[in-house]
């Protein structure tokens, strides 16, 4: 197989990225790998679809350390017409690009769609992930597995709403990522409450949920494929996330580490409870981030982690999910036309 990635830049890509270490599981079970950011998209005027991609000068890559300098400092430019490309793998983040370059934000869903049509495999499947440009996405999930959650530019709305909840309340915009601007509030007369409103409010509509007093012990991230939980070798790609002394957040890269976690009849419900929901948007691979028997987000567009969870349980998730989309292309050829994209992808 030709699999390509789709990334918000070149530069941005770091040698830990979940992407990278994909890309690597990937020339590993002997495939060729690309890159294509948001500017390398090309629509002909036979209607005919084609990529710029930068691809790689070896064959054969032992390290995602090695694999990542040769991307930055030997990738090459190659034009692909759409019919050689057997797979795109959006692993772009909209919100990186929707202040500095609005115009890309949106281009992995646009031209994958294109794509799809044309008869390239896209995961996550480009409709589902339109519907997933925000959290707001995150409501049309059950009731029973989200936290009381307010959406709102009001701070009027704000303080009521946080008058309710006696455990405070976390406040995060709804376009974003990586734990940008999100704030624990106790009470509605919380001193900087007008500051946070203030700064958060800049990037649009914010999310006020109820807090959840185990978060202070860190969220477990739990990743899904093909609507289920992802295994191999009979251990789940999971872990904690522990947030650094004084922080809420839990990131990694703000300094959360990461540790094993039990997987609990409590988390299999929560991903049960999710599951029908991923499977109809063709979400083939995403990453909860969960909270006793709640999600706090669901993350459709570059869920990482996977080299975390690989190091940590002694395995590599990374080379199932590559053996997951040959099996998709295995079943492609037997079926054609009669599977569209989005059943495909989470087949």
């Amino acid at each position: 197989m030709r699999i390509a990635f789709f990334v918000n830049s070149i530069k941005g890509e770091s040698p830990n990225y979940t992407t990278t270490v994909l890309a690597l599981a990937a020339i590993q079970r002997g495939h060729e790998v690309c890159y294509v950011t948001p500017g390398d998209f090309v629509l002909c005027p036979d209607d005919s679809l084609a990529v710029r991609a930068l691809t790689l000068p070896s064959a054969k890559y032992k390290k995602s350390s090695t694999l990542f300098k040769d991307l930055q400092e030997k990738g090459e430019v190659k034009r692909f017409d759409a019919s050689e490309i057997d797979v795109l793998f959006l692993r772009n983040d909209p919100s990186l690009d929707a202040a500095e370059h609005p115009w890309a934000a949106h281009v992995g869903a646009l031209f994958g769609r294109l794509a799809a049509a044309r008869g390239v495999l896209v995961v996550n499947d480009p409709d589902g992930l339109a519907k997933a440009q925000n959290k707001l996405y995150f409501q049309d999930f059950p009731q029973s597995v989200r936290p009381d959650t307010m959406i709102t530019k009001s701070i009027e709305e704000i303080r009521n709403f946080i008058d309710g909840q006696r455990k405070g309340v976390i406040i995060k915009p709804l376009q974003g990522s990586g734990g940008k601007n999100v704030f624990k509030i106790a009470s509605p007369k919380d001193a900087n409450l007008n500051q946070i409103f203030e700064a958060v409010s800049e990037e649009g509509y914010l999310i006020a949920q109820s807090f959840m007093p185990e978060a202070s012990e860190g969220d477990v991230r739990f990743f899904m494929m093909n609507g289920k939980p992802l295994v191999r070798d009979g251990k789940y790609a999971a872990f904690r996330r522990v947030p650094a002394e004084g922080e809420t957040r839990s990131n990694v890269h703000r300094g959360g580490t990461v540790a094993p976690v039990e997987i609990s009849d409590r988390i299999l419900a929560v991903a049960e409870a999710v599951r029908p929901k991923l499977i109809h948007d063709g979400m083939f691979l995403v990453g909860l981030d969960i909270v006793g028997d709640k999600i706090l987000e669901i993350n459709t567009f570059t869920p990482g982690g996977l080299n975390n969870v690989s190091e940590l349980m002694g395995t590599n998730f990374c080379d199932t999910v590559i053996a997951a989309l040959e099996s998709k292309m295995t079943i492609r050829e037997g079926y054609g036309a009669q599977l569209d994209n989005r059943e495909l992808a989470t087949l």
